[in-house]
């Protein structure tokens, strides 16, 4: 397994890859790799004729910089899972290999179609510019033809399919389902940071998601959006930043049911941020 950490290199290894008519998987990570991500990965290998996996902890999706410094790394141990599942190839690049720092220091500018003003990106502004601004750069840098993204943060695969139409970039966008502990948790690298104590709390979140849909027959969105935060905030240490039901396409609140809602929902779990969705179908 080679651990590449310059654009050069990586053009290299690309236009190698690309000569010999190989198909390339790409899975883009912050690392601190967990078992949702393995299951990308895994994927992509199988899919495709070469794997690659970035870990980039990008500082231009932080509104918070002390949550930026507190994002988990450990690039030995990502790249030992890494290898044991057969991924062969890694790009771990620093921050200054990706940016220029007036892009670190000027405002990504991206037209969205209002998928970014509900939900995170109504309380985390700025957050998606990063997102769209980092795969963008590392799409145009691995040149994929798969690209594997996992539908935890449902509103950023949006973004995503989004922005490769918006591009027109000849990628294709593969969704892939939450996995979740054995509890119900969603995988999350945040999940880190939670306390034994905290982790039992968290499973809360899940557990009262998947009991809001035998009540979707019973109540309007809204007043099921209501219940599903009064339950969660009954649970000491949980706090409801949002709890929305949307379109799956639109992202908008739905003010009736349809075959297409979703329900997203960010919760504090002391200061750890987490996040997970449930569908209404």
């Amino acid at each position: 397994m080679k651990i590449i950490r310059s654009k050069q290199e990586l053009k290299a290894e690309i236009e190698t890859i690309k000569s010999e008519g190989k198909t390339i998987g790409f899975v883009p990570t912050m690392g601190a790799l967990h078992q949702g991500h393995r299951t990308l990965i895994v994927r992509s290998i199988a899919e495709n004729d070469c794997c690659i996996v970035s870990i980039f902890v990008n500082p231009t999706q932080f509104n918070n910089p002390a949550d930026l410094e507190k994002y988990p790394r450990n690039l030995a141990k990502d790249a030992e899972m890494l290898k044991s599942v057969g991924c062969k190839l890694i790009f771990a690049p620093e921050p200054e290999e990706i940016y220029h720092v007036d892009e670190l220091n000027n405002h990504f500018e991206f037209d969205f179609g209002g998928l970014d003003t509900v939900m995170e990106g109504r309380f985390r502004p700025e957050h998606y510019n990063g997102v769209v601004q980092i795969v963008s750069i590392l799409f145009h840098l691995v040149q994929p033809d798969n690209s594997y993204f996992g539908e935890k943060d449902f509103q950023q695969l949006a973004i995503i399919h989004r922005m490769v139409e918006i591009m027109n970039l000849n990628i294709k966008i593969i969704d892939c389902p939450i996995v979740r502990e054995e509890s119900g948790l969603a995988m999350s690298s945040r999940n880190e940071r939670l306390t034994s104590e905290q982790s039992k709390k968290a499973v809360n979140i899940s557990k009262v998601l998947f009991e809001s849909r035998n009540f979707a027959s019973q109540m309007t969105p809204q007043e099921l959006a209501t219940h599903v935060i009064n339950q969660i905030n009954q649970v000491e240490g949980l706090e409801v930043e949002y709890f929305e039901i949307v379109n799956v396409d639109s992202l908008q609140t739905v003010q009736s049911w349809s075959k297409s809602a979703i329900g997203c929902i960010a919760v504090f779990c002391g200061e750890v941020r987490l996040i997970d969705n449930v569908r209404y179908n």
